[in-house]
């Protein structure tokens, strides 16, 4: 396919060498490219095609990258990447050593701030709109945010600060779902050509000195005048407005996926000063009929015919479920054996496959939004009243509640059940949403027991145990996509805490390994044993209670242990069996492999598992080397 106008862009500078009036057909050119380019390298593809026309006319009105944009959760800033020169590496998009699926500045210039969770944007942006005030410079800066992402406390926090500070900042809200705004239409045309206007805002400025100097309204500092306006505003469209009670000047909605009128509004916002709300209405999957149709299963939908709009299916129902299968599966014979169970999830029901539960039992399934925080107090609260909240959430996005986790949850000794979807290396997403510090961060708060199925089976067995006979808040953490068993229905049975299980007793070495990355331990385990190695392994199930039963016996009797985890090495599962050794005086040599002091790139597990030493050939050299064997002679 060729693309006239696109092939001519290498930098939003070209961008603006292209006529208005052309605009639209460089957006469909964007629009098949993405879809092409994305079909056969699968990605984030309907939020994208939702705001492209946006991301064209952000880049065609401001002066980037002097002028910053900052995004909010970056899967949607693909558009910005291929018009910011980006575009010959795009076929690299998620792999490893090419481009980052997000927003990344060490990427590239144009991505001011990393964008991989939601609901930051506000903050970082008036910060750099702050900072650029105080410098005297004349930096536009906008923050470009979904409908979704404003459930998060942080943009309201981000909001609530945004007019106390002299400072030029722009807030795009990108409503794809409608949800807080009237849909577009004749007034709401009106009023955005209003609110822009010229002629507007010099009788507005005039009426306010007239006002006043007869003493109707205050002293003329920035809030007095905004209030004014706002209730100017109020005035004209007889309605009040959110945006208003935090004293930012607001405009719209308009339509976000018409490039000339987005052109045009940003043009008349631009010679506005001070912070600023435009709110435009897009669609999810815009311009491509299957993504519009089913916008979430098109979100990424993985590789697809561009022409037809088939998919290709993922997995054959002879291989293993995906974890979170089982997760959903498992929770609804869970809730029809105890009526107290309820699930938990911050707007991620269909990733984590609690939207099972939603669509078996809606009455007991609760989705808060993009809020991490909150669904963690919120299920403490309902552990307060008898039930039995079972919270699912990402492991990367369970950092954002730490502090809900011991104050509202763990220093209570509430029951709630936490399922930590995504934990470990994650692929093609990245650094951002890499499950990395799960068992650290969780392994250091009192009351809190952590624990990580090997496969399946063991996901059901813990999940039942946890839900009906442990106390206390748990932390089950397992990967994302398939396991290794295919027959996983088996009844469930109950775990005791604390325990790990002995899966082949060794003399001469010992691996202590958590969770998944088990089953290629016990591969490493049997190759070695065929070479006359007397090598065992012990599944630990939980990093916090440690079997220390078993580990007693187990560092008593072998000189040589080497722990592995999927997780990060500084405070993990490791650290707690050195500080095990060095306090029980063993004199067991121990080495441990986890996941380095840096953040993992994107790229395939398996790409990943062996840059961090996880592969099989790395965790069987590290076993000959700690026993001081020769690799090709054993």
């Amino acid at each position: 396919m060729k693309y006239p106008l696109l092939d001519t862009i290498h930098s939003p500078q070209d961008l603006k060498r292209i006529p208005r009036e052309q605009l639209p057909q460089l957006c469909q050119e964007l629009r098949w490219y993405l879809l092409n380019a994305l079909s056969i390298n699968p990605g984030h593809l309907g939020s994208n095609l939702g705001a492209l026309e946006a991301t064209v006319a952000m880049h065609y009105v401001y002066d980037t990258p002097y002028d910053r944009i900052v995004w909010d959760v970056g899967h949607q800033a693909y558009i910005h990447k291929l018009l910011t020169g980006r575009r010959k590496a795009f076929h690299t998009l998620r792999k490893w050593g090419g481009l980052s699926g997000f927003p990344l500045p060490a990427e590239s210039p144009y991505d001011t701030f990393a964008a991989g969770h939601a609901s930051n944007s506000i903050s970082a942006a008036l910060g750099m709109a702050v900072a650029s005030a105080s410098k005297g410079e004349h930096r536009n800066v906008v923050a470009f945010i979904g409908d979704g992402s404003m459930t998060g406390g942080l943009a309201f926090e981000g909001l609530n600060n945004a007019s106390s500070f002299p400072n030029n900042l722009l807030i795009i809200l990108n409503d794809n779902n409608m949800s807080i705004d009237r849909n577009v239409g004749g007034l709401n045309r009106y009023l955005v050509n209003l609110l822009t206007n010229k002629t507007y805002n010099q009788m507005r400025h005039r009426v306010y000195r007239g006002l006043r100097k007869i003493n109707v309204i205050g002293d003329g500092r920035g809030r007095e005048i905004q209030r004014f306006n706002n209730r100017l505003k109020a005035i004209v469209s007889r309605q009040p407005n959110f945006f208003d009670s935090f004293s930012l000047r607001y405009i719209g909605p308009i339509d976000g996926n018409d490039v000339l009128r987005m052109v045009h509004v940003l043009e008349e916002i631009k010679k506005l000063k001070g912070p600023r709300v435009l709110h435009i209405s897009t669609t999810k999957g815009k311009g491509y009929g299957p993504a519009e149709q089913e916008p979430t299963i098109w979100h990424a939908p993985g590789k697809f015919d561009p022409e037809t709009g088939e998919r290709k299916q993922a997995l054959p129902a002879a291989e293993p479920p995906k974890f979170q299968d089982v997760f959903g599966q498992t929770l609804i014979e869970l809730a029809r054996m105890d009526p107290r169970i309820v699930g938990i999830t911050p707007a991620m029901p269909s990733g984590c496959s609690m939207s099972m539960l939603e669509e078996a039992m809606p009455e007991r399934m609760y989705d808060v939004g993009i809020a991490e925080g909150h669904a963690v107090t919120f299920s403490s609260g309902m552990a307060s009243e008898g039930l039995i909240p079972v919270c699912n959430i990402y492991s990367t996005f369970m950092q954002r509640a730490y502090d809900q986790l011991i104050h509202d949850v763990a220093m209570l000794d509430n029951h709630v059940v936490f399922c930590l979807d995504r934990a470990g290396l994650v692929g093609e997403d990245g650094a951002t949403h890499q499950g990395a510090f799960d068992l650290s961060y969780l392994r250091g708060i009192p009351h809190m027991s952590v624990c990580s199925p090997m496969d399946e089976k063991q996901l059901r067995h813990l999940m039942y145990s946890a839900c009906l006979h442990w106390s206390g808040p748990v932390a089950i953490r397992y990967p994302r996509g398939k396991g290794s068993v295919i027959d996983w229905q088996v009844p469930m049975q109950l775990h005791p805490l604390g325990k790990g299980r002995e899966l082949t007793r060794g003399r001469e070495l010992v691996f202590l390994s958590i969770g998944p990355i088990g089953v290629e331990v016990a591969r490493v385990v049997e190759e070695l044993r065929t070479e006359g190695i007397d090598a065992g392994h012990i599944d630990l199930v939980f990093a916090k209670p440690l079997d220390l039963e078993l580990l007693h016996r187990v560092l008593s009797e072998c000189p040589c242990a080497i722990s592995v985890e999927e997780g990060t090495l500084i405070g993990g599962v490791g650290s707690a069996i050195a500080e095990l050794i060095l306090e029980r005086d063993y004199a067991t040599k121990l080495r441990r492999l986890g996941l380095p002091d840096e953040f993992i790139a994107h790229g395939t597990p398996e790409q990943q598992r062996s840059y961090c030493g996880l592969d099989h050939a790395s965790i069987k050299r590290t076993a000959l080397e700690l026993l001081g064997k020769d690799l090709q002679t054993s």
